[in-house]
């Protein structure tokens, strides 16, 4: 993946960094009497792969919570809690419903859960993270009634009657967290490793990990003085800790080469599948909707600048097109204040137009994509209409236009698996906006780097370089690229080490 020497037949690698690459036989007069030489017969080596989005801890947490991505109507979700509520739980918790896949094509109620489950409280999470729906017990737990406000931020869905109906969007979700019984520091340990292993066995040598707890964070950094963290760590933490943070006199790129604090995650809107992300017009499917800001301008603008003044990067969670624009907004007013460059993104960046790529371009802001939600928003044009629908995830207009793409998968709402992204960046039939094979890896490697300041150690297969590095069975630049998500992870490699082989590995 490197520009002067795009491919190569043999690598060396000393120690945790790469000491040459080259031909085979320049590769072969280094051999010592103490090398290790592996014939990898032909398999294909790249870069280890860079997830720039991803919710890792909280993935492992949910391994064992209900899985509902797949769940085709309501009656069968009520199965699963029903289901569940056999096991000795405090709570029932579950994540990955979709009601654009139910039969009913509907969100699910309190009444539906209570039918399952009234003894024990249910918390059920939408796939995108961005609602969720509780029984009444967790309801009453939680203090939520037709008396309670709408929080900042947040929306209570209440029937004609003004009962809630046990569907809360965006902030109004904290209502819930807040009763749900704490977990240890052990438990977050376990969840990390177990994670770390997913991701090692899908090619992930490093992750840009969105934090969301103090505990998240203390497992993290004892696992790492332990020497027991197989993956490398670039942080996103939340707005709401940035005072903490401003304290302390935390900047960008603080730590070392396993966890460095990278970023302020802000959230500017929601999420289409929840029709809370910010649109400029109505939802097509929705003509009295325009989404959720979580922010004024001028609050969005005052926070952005803090952070930018502190020399901190900033993520903005920003999918609808009136949240991308009050972001580059809020970015360019901080930006002109200083040429320090700081390298802030836009997380999502899903619905756009040309006006909005010129300002990508303008800022060097970094556009941080998910390229399998072209898979997973099947729904797309019904709830953006065709002409908006063409304009979202514009990968290949962005890349025109010079913009820094980055890709991550947003685990847990997408699959952990930087292969399936790949394919679904390149798939895309019927659409303009597919990028080649070798620019899809690109955002998963060189380009990834890039957006944590590690061009220079992580990327590319080059001599000085972390030996991070996956073993693919298969090329994905030769074959279909619906065959991608097929191909198989010999081996995955972190600091020179083999942190995961296949039962099948050479």
């Amino acid at each position: 993946m490197a520009t002067a020497k795009p491919t190569a037949a043999a690598i060396a690698i000393q120690e945790h960094r790469i000491a040459a690459v080259g031909t085979t036989n320049e590769i072969l007069r280094l051999i010592g009497p103490e090398t290790i030489v592996t014939d990898l017969k032909g398999s294909t080596v790249l870069p280890g792969f860079t997830d720039c989005h991803i919710h890792l801890i909280q993935y492992g947490l949910g391994l064992k919570s209900l899985n509902l991505r797949n769940v085709r109507s309501i009656d069968e979700l009520k199965e699963r809690v029903a289901w569940k509520s056999k096991d000795e739980v405090e709570w029932i918790l579950g994540r990955g419903w979709d009601q654009e896949k139910f039969a009913e094509k509907r969100y699910p109620t309190r009444h539906d859960l209570d039918e399952a489950s009234s003894a024990k409280p249910v918390l059920l999470r939408r796939i995108c993270g961005h609602i969720c729906v509780a029984n009444s017990t967790a309801l009453n737990l939680a203090g939520v009634s037709e008396l309670s406000d709408d929080p900042p931020g947040g929306v209570i869905d209440r029937d004609t009657g003004n009962v809630p109906t046990g569907i809360l969007r965006e902030n109004a979700m904290d209502l819930l967290d807040a009763v749900v019984p704490s977990l240890r520091i052990e438990d977050y340990e376990k969840a990390t490793l177990a994670a770390c292993q997913d991701a090692l066995k899908a090619g992930l040598t490093s992750v840009h990990c969105i934090i969301n707890s103090d505990l998240e964070l203390r497992a993290l950094l004892k696992l790492k003085s332990e020497d027991r963290l197989p993956l490398r760590f670039y942080i996103l933490l939340p707005s709401h800790r940035l005072n903490a943070i401003k304290m302390l006199g935390v900047q960008t790129g603080f730590g070392d080469e396993w966890i460095r604090f990278g970023a302020i995650k802000i959230f500017s809107d929601g999420s289409l599948g929840a029709r809370t992300a910010a649109l400029e017009a109505p939802y097509n499917d929705d003509p009295s909707n325009c989404g959720v800001t979580i922010y004024r301008q001028e609050e969005l603008d005052g926070l952005v600048s803090e952070a930018h003044s502190a020399g901190l990067q900033v993520a903005i969670h920003a999918i609808g097109d009136r949240a991308t624009r009050m972001a580059l907004e809020s970015l360019a007013k901080s930006i002109t204040k200083t040429q320090e460059t700081l390298r802030h993104r836009i997380e999502h960046a899903s619905v756009l137009n040309s006006n909005l790529i010129d300002e990508f371009e303008r800022l060097g802001v970094i556009a941080s994509v998910q390229p399998h939600f072209t898979v997973s928003d099947f729904w797309i044009e019904q709830r953006l209409g065709r002409k908006r629908a063409s304009l979202a995830y514009p990968f290949a207009s962005l890349a025109r236009k010079g913009v820094r793409v980055v890709a991550g998968s947003d685990c847990p709402v997408e699959p952990l698996a930087p292969l399936q992204g790949i394919a679904a960046a390149t798939e895309r039939s019927r659409s303009e906006e597919a990028i080649t094979v070798e620019d899809a890896i690109s955002l998963y490697t060189r380009d990834a780097a890039y957006a944590s300041f590690d061009e220079n150690v992580k990327g590319t297969i080059e001599p000085g370089k972390y030996a991070d590095l996956v073993c693919l069975q298969t090329d994905p630049r030769d074959i279909t690229p619906k065959a991608i998500p097929e191909i198989q992870v010999l081996f995955t490699m972190v600091a020179g080490r083999i942190m995961y082989r296949s039962s099948t590995s050479i």
